[in-house]
């Protein structure tokens, strides 16, 4: 057992080291070597954990969706009592923004991510994998709020719920562009939240 916790945490060094390459220059042109540099360990002892370039890739991009689903979950679990669903909501889509360097690290590896994904059959699979959970939780979310009679029953579809992770996509791309602080997205992902609901609660900045 110690062995395989061993050559887990290896991979996830590795892992890591493509993470700074990419969120620096994109993922097309970091080699195995290039990676094996940022790791400060041989070719051949990279390719002891990784095959090639596409298992390299996928685990890697398998880790830091387990890691973002960690923060999120450790977001939802701070919030006081029991939460609402829009507080819960509201956790979450803060959660995806780049709002301080270990997200906006993440954000910007999705990106490079996303970029390589377009014309890679295997990893346009795993990225795409994630988000009709996704819409499924945040739809179930908005229909307990409907339920609760916080939302109206007409808001709480599955349509409503893909359009907030649209705008936390968008928001995260303009906020990597300077477009907007990161204050300035969580005003917008709350002026929506508002619009939806209609007004109240979550005004607060999300750290």
């Amino acid at each position: 057992m110690p062995k395989k916790v061993d050559h887990e945490a290896r991979r996830e060094e590795i892992s890591e080291a493509l993470w700074r390459i990419a969120s620096t220059r994109g993922l097309e042109g970091a080699s195995l070597r290039d990676v094996a540099a940022e790791a400060g360990i041989s070719l051949g002892r990279l390719q002891h954990y990784f095959r090639g370039k596409d298992e390299m890739l996928l685990f890697a991009l398998r880790y830091i969706n387990r890691l973002a689903d960690q923060r999120i979950r450790e977001r939802i679990e701070a919030l006081p009592g029991e939460p609402s669903p829009r507080a819960v909501l509201r956790a979450c889509l803060s959660g995806m923004l780049p709002l301080d360097d270990k997200s906006r690290i993440g954000v910007l590896v999705g990106a490079a991510y996303f970029a390589r994904a377009i014309h890679d059959e295997g990893l346009r699979a795993e990225a795409k994998e994630g988000i009709p959970k996704l819409r499924a939780f945040f739809a179930d979310q908005l229909r307990a709020a409907a339920e609760r009679g916080e939302l109206a029953p007409d808001r709480a579809t599955d349509d409503e719920a893909m359009l907030l992770i649209s705008l936390v996509d968008g928001l995260s791309a303009y906020v990597l562009l300077d477009v907007h602080t990161p204050e300035q997205a969580v005003r917008l992902l709350d002026l929506h939240l508002g619009n939806l609901f209609g007004g109240g609660e979550g005004a607060e900045v999300a750290g």
